[in-house]
């Protein structure tokens, strides 16, 4: 069968079982956030660490927790990295340099995954399992956690309670990402990916959201890797390497996985609120977005003009010839605008304009429909802005879901908007004026100041993917795009939870002739405007100068 023919038909299927998976997925996840009962496992967590598991945190509390579990897992991940030569299972690798400890155990901590060594030669299988394989479950779980954080802002009332971190961290792991990744760690090891001690850490990384890396029975990581939209990989071809993806299924259900969580969490959102209107309205938005994505890096790469590339039906340089453009344009749209990072493609060699798409993906701000978690809260802080700006139009204060957005609300909201574009731009323009910096660029003029802001961007957006044609692997770029990420992760996330205590201290406000509904088309409209105007836009001059102006060349 043709290739492109296949890939449509993949695109089709793939919106299929995602449809399928929204509501019974959407509603398991609602229901573990706000059950009351507690596991037996779970008590027995709860008491180990000594939380009282019905004991609700304030909004600085729960983030207080928050930023010290990730403390403590930076400080642990990078320990075992320093010092694993005197550990079990090292496989006789190279010591590891401080910054590259740095940069990696950030990377991972923050479910980005960023990879500036070659996986298969760098970590050993302690370090995998026990470090990076750890990080892809539990560092999605902290972005769903301070989700539902943020939905409880808008639920509560009169209150400064927003849930209890530690209940919700430990029931995302138990109750989703570990059953998830379990079973579909046996759909892909009878399917062909390998199951040796390399397995289980691939599996991890897409079911928790970043890239798969080195260490673990491939098959597990794998899945992790696509359910916790972490990225990575063993191998350093990473979703192009026949152990790792080895059919045209496999193909497809590492696209499923790593969409799935994102994409059922709307419906999620809609329950907690209680109403389900409100979830369909957010997924259209991230919906519209990665239709028009999927399509446009596909024509793209078809339809790039160039002698070598119409004689070859369309760009087919840096592809694995297994899937093909359609489905490797359907894999760097999904992956890049899911905060994961694996890619089953080269996004260095796509055309100038696919390229750029991918980028672009990420400037978003991984909200179509971004990591887990992380991509409704993203999602629904522009959905305050879309409100906001309505209200401005009628010359009426603002409201969503019963409460009034002020001030003090719109002032984080803003934050939040800006802190990403600043550590991307500032990123990239402080490398492009240090020379020793612009002398990793493998390529020169608009490519090689599209290889840095690529960089930079999937650094900030905790995507963890790249443009190859860059050397990463130096003391200053380990140390900034660490700083990136950290950044990046951290700092939306104070944000997010100082408007959910915001929004639960207030009287709801009940609806009236004059408010706005969010629920609607017309809604669903704003709300993508709001996300092209006030995101997208912000980047353009950057674009301008680097894959746009390739494209134009």
């Amino acid at each position: 069968m043709d290739s492109t023919l296949t890939g449509w038909l993949q695109a089709l299927a793939l919106v299929g079982a995602l449809a399928l998976c929204y509501r019974p997925l959407g509603d398991h996840i609602a229901h573990l956030l706000m059950s009351p009962k507690h596991r037996r496992a779970e008590k027995g967590l709860y008491r180990l660490v000594g939380v009282d598991g019905d004991a609700d945190q304030r909004w600085p509390v729960y983030l207080r927790s928050a930023l010290a579990f990730s403390a403590l897992s930076v400080l642990f991940l990078y320990g075992l990295i320093r010092l694993q030569t005197h550990l079990l299972l090292s496989l006789g690798v190279p010591e590891t340099a401080p910054h590259q400890a740095w940069n990696t155990a950030i990377s991972f901590t923050t479910n980005t995954n960023w990879q500036s060594y070659s996986g298969e030669a760098a970590m050993g299988h302690l370090v995998q399992m026990a470090g990076l394989a750890v990080q892809n479950f539990v560092s999605a779980a902290v972005g769903i956690a301070v989700m539902a954080a943020l939905i409880r802002g808008f639920t509560r009332n009169r209150t400064d309670r927003v849930g209890n971190f530690w209940v919700d961290l430990t029931r995302i792991v138990l109750r989703l990402l570990l059953p998830l990744s379990i079973v579909f760690a046996l759909v892909l090891v009878a399917n062909g990916v390998i199951q040796n001690f390399h397995g289980f850490h691939e599996v991890a990384t897409l079911t928790g959201g970043t890239q798969a890396v080195p260490g673990g029975p491939v098959a597990s990581q794998e899945v992790i890797k696509e359910l916790g939209t972490n990225g990575g990989g063993f191998f350093n071809a990473n979703s192009a390497h026949p152990f790792e993806n080895p059919t045209g299924f496999t193909n497809g259900l590492e696209v499923f996985l790593l969409l799935v969580i994102p994409f059922a969490l709307p419906r999620t959102f809609g329950r907690m609120v209680g109403d389900h209107r409100q979830g369909y309205a957010v997924v259209a938005v991230m919906g519209l977005f990665w239709v028009a994505s999927v399509a446009l890096i596909t024509l793209a790469e078809f339809q790039h003009s160039g002698t070598a590339l119409s004689a070859a039906g369309g760009a087919t340089e840096g592809k694995e010839q297994r899937f093909g453009i359609a489905a490797s344009s359907l894999f760097a749209a999904s992956t890049t605008l899911t905060s994961t990072g694996a890619v089953n493609s080269f996004h260095d060699s796509f055309t100038p304009f696919g390229g750029g798409l991918t980028v672009f993906n990420m400037m978003l701000g991984e909200i179509a429909p971004g990591g887990t978690g992380s991509g409704l809260y993203g999602m629904l802080i522009l959905a305050i802005v879309a409100v906001f700006v309505a209200g401005l139009m009628v010359g009426r204060t603002p409201e969503y879901l019963g409460k009034k957005l002020g001030g003090r609300e719109m002032k984080f909201a803003s934050l939040y908007i800006l802190t990403t574009p600043a550590i991307v731009l500032i990123g990239t323009g402080v490398a492009i004026a240090l020379p020793g910096e612009r002398a990793g660029m493998l390529n020169s003029g608009a490519h090689g100041f599209s290889e840095v802001l690529y960089a930079f961007t999937s650094a900030s957006n905790n995507n963890g993917s790249a443009f190859a044609g860059i050397t990463v692997n130096t003391a200053w770029y380990d140390t900034a795009l660490g700083l990136a990420m950290v950044l990046g992760r951290f700092l939306p996330m104070v944000f997010v939870l100082a408007l959910a205590g915001s929004l639960a201290r207030q009287q709801p406000v009940p609806a009236s002739a004059g408010t706005l509904p969010t629920h609607r088309p017309l809604f669903v409209g704003l709300l993508a405007g709001v996300v092209l105007v006030v995101v997208g836009l912000t980047y353009f001059p950057a674009l301008a100068l680097g894959p746009i102006a390739e494209g134009l060349h």
